[in-house]
């Protein structure tokens, strides 16, 4: 994992938790306090009884009021034409509603509001029993808030019995499972680590990648280096008029594409190719290598070592024999060898020899042809006999 992507799981991280603290902080439950008071006309006795019993809804405001009750005809208060039997010009009185019919909670807020209502009290219906939730009403106004389906047949009972009820709803406790402290404590502790563990794996991976730029580039300073030292060792040359490079035949730089004339310097690489200096060198700073044959330079002069190539010593078998074929091939390869390695020959090899060279090559080629030599005796009787046999 990248830098960058270090850095969009961390934002990642930042914005979760900013949604999850706000979520938090919307998702609070607030109960209502009910005080329900009503006169029972045969004894002129006051009723009053209080009791945390309600439950704002979602989108209620969370503040108190107080004011008459009235009971919804039909008694679901989702259609437009809903009547609240309510003394004309009468003021924060509250609207009693029961839950269901298949209309949502801001409908039938959003009604009773229209009817001039300061509260709606919504009592859940048969088939919830006397459970309780929060309402969910978006683009509503007034105060909303919910109790349990005995509670309101309660008030619907006397409201249906033509006595008038007075109800003052207050604010009650605000709870919930995430606004305790201890919960709010663990999400931040947990919030620092994953936050410490990012920020110290993006401190790791950087560190760890600034080491390895910085090694590789104390490598190639030490190639660089290193492939200077290789260029002064090898060998450079001045054409002239009529040398065989600068004829309309010869081949052309393989760095820039350009004939050979004289006057030019020419360096020649170990593999015996030649190019420009002023265009060979910048190219084996950099690749260390030649473009044509990809032979390394450092390699072949001895500048840099593999450790892991070491030099393989091969035991022949005392039984073994060699021929004078064999000899001459050992030989030819080492010497090939040799002068392929050393790089200071001439571009084209030994161009010209001379009657002397020949003469002298002619000799050590004579005394090169070596007879047969065998290490068990046993054989060359055999090889005698036959060699009679056949004359």
């Amino acid at each position: 994992m990248g830098p960058l992507a270090s850095l969009d799981v961390l934002s990642w991280l930042l914005m979760a938790s900013a949604l999850q603290v706000s979520s938090v902080r919307a998702t609070y439950l607030c109960t209502a306090y009910l005080n329900i008071s009503y006169v029972i006309s045969e004894t002129n006795q006051t009723i009053w009884h209080q009791e945390e019993s309600g439950l704002y809804g979602q989108d209620s405001p969370k503040i108190s009021v107080a004011g008459n009750v009235y009971l919804a005809e039909p008694i679901y208060g989702c259609e437009l034409d809903t009547v609240y039997r309510r003394p004309n010009g009468s003021r924060g009185w509250i609207a009693l509603i029961q839950r269901g019919n298949g209309c949502t909670f801001s409908n039938k807020i959003n009604v009773a509001a229209r009817k001039g209502a300061a509260a709606a009290i919504i009592f859940n219906d048969d088939v919830s029993e006397n459970r309780v939730i929060q309402m969910s009403h978006p683009g509503t106004s007034i105060v909303a808030v919910m109790i349990g389906h005995i509670r309101g047949m309660e008030l619907f009972g006397l409201l249906k019995q033509g006595m008038p009820v007075a109800l003052a709803i207050e604010v009650g406790k605000q709870h919930g499972p995430w606004m305790s402290h201890y919960s709010v404590f663990f999400v931040s502790i947990a919030f620092f680590i994953v936050t410490a563990a990012t920020v110290g794996y993006f401190i790791f991976y950087s560190a760890r990648r600034l080491n390895g730029l910085r090694q590789q580039t104390r490598k190639q300073k030490k190639l660089k280096a290193e492939a200077k030292k290789a260029i002064g060792q090898l060998q450079v040359r001045t054409l002239r008029q009529g040398d065989q490079e600068t004829g309309p035949d010869a081949d052309t730089c393989a760095v820039c594409i350009e004939l050979y004339k004289p006057g030019d310097v020419l360096s020649i690489l170990t593999c015996n190719h030649f190019f420009h200096k002023s265009c060979i060198e910048p190219w084996l700073l950099e690749h260390r290598t030649c473009p044509m044959c990809k032979c390394d330079i450092l390699k072949a002069l001895g500048v840099e070592m593999d450790v892991e190539e070491q030099p393989q010593i091969s035991v022949h078998d005392f039984r073994s024999f060699s021929t004078s074929e064999d000899f001459h091939s050992e030989t030819a390869s080492h010497t090939h060898s040799e002068t392929a390695s050393s790089g200071y020959a001439s571009m084209h090899g030994h161009e010209q020899l001379g009657p002397a060279e020949d003469t002298r090559n002619g000799l050590q080629e004579e005394q090169l042809d070596v007879p047969h030599q065998y290490d068990n005796f046993a054989f060359e009787n055999d090889i005698h006999n036959q060699s009679e046999v056949r004359t």
